[in-house]
Parts: structure tokens; sequence; C-alpha cells
């Protein structure tokens, strides 16, 4: 799709009743709170804020807490895969998307309570049921982790 045609596309927002609707996930494992600027299954902006009341800060770090890297990098997959889910509409009745792979993930700046994170996410590549992403995360505009990563979407039924 071309920027211009993108640019067109039907932009889709998600508060977080959506997100539950399009996600199996729930706390402590929901990494989004809202989804803004679903473009299609092209693109997404995810926010997560990050709270000092999150269960892994009591052990990461006591007394300097970081939101782990694993966490950044499922609320990016998390944003991918509402996105897509969205984006199927009824043709995602009863899918479930499951991780497949994570490459070039760097962290770049710790993500400690009281950050607001925009997760980026912008569709690579789609193949049948197996969709790759490219994803940044973000506070205050500066990238704090990046990484590609693939998923597959699945018939519950069959999971």
């Amino acid at each position: 799709m071309s920027e211009t045609e993108t640019s067109s596309a039907k932009v889709d927002e998600a508060d977080i009743k959506r997100v539950m609707q399009l996600l199996p996930h729930r706390y402590p494992m929901l990494m989004i709170d809202s989804i803004r600027e679903m473009r299609g299954t092209d693109s997404a902006i995810g926010v997560k804020n990050v709270s000092f009341n999150e269960p892994h800060f009591q052990g990461h770090f006591p007394g300097m807490p970081v939101m782990p890297g694993v966490l950044i990098v499922e609320a990016m997959a998390q944003t991918a895969g509402a996105l897509v889910l969205n984006g199927l509409g009824q043709g995602a009745d009863n899918k479930i998307v499951y991780f497949m792979s994570i490459d070039k993930a760097k962290f770049r700046k710790p993500v400690v309570p009281g950050d607001v994170m925009h997760i980026h996410v912008v569709k690579s590549q789609n193949r049948g049921p197996v969709w790759k992403f490219n994803g940044q995360a973000k506070v205050n505009g500066v990238v704090v982790a990046e990484a590609d990563f693939a998923a597959m979407i699945i018939d519950q039924a069959d999971a």
C-alpha cells in the first residue's frame, strides 16, 4: 500500500474495553491500555501507562523499578495482535494470535513508573496466517526499545 493510500485509510481507535474484546489477555498480562491510529492491518500506536502498582516492579528492581524488556516487547506484540484482529473485523471471530519470533530486539533506555509508553507497530509482511511487524516503544518521543517480531493467527478451536 502506498503512503497516500495508508494515510487515507480508515483510522480506528480502541479504548481499554475494545482492547479487552480483541485480546484474551487480562491483568497482570494485559500490557496495553488503549490503541490509537489503527490503520487497517498496516500500523497502530498502542499506549501503556506505566504504574508503580504493577507486580513486576516488586522484584525488578527493588529501590530502582525498571519495566522488564520482555514486557515491553509483549506490549508491542499485543498492539500488533489487536491491530490485526480489529482490521480483520468479523473475519477475526474465534481467532487467537500466537507470538512466533522476536528478532533484533534492542533496549535503549529504561522504562520506569510514571512513563507513558507509545508502542508503534508497522506490518512488514503477511503471508497466510503469519504476520510480521516492526515495533518501536517510545517515551516522550524517544525510542526506548525496538524489535522485529512475528505472530500466527489461528482458530481458537485449533489452539
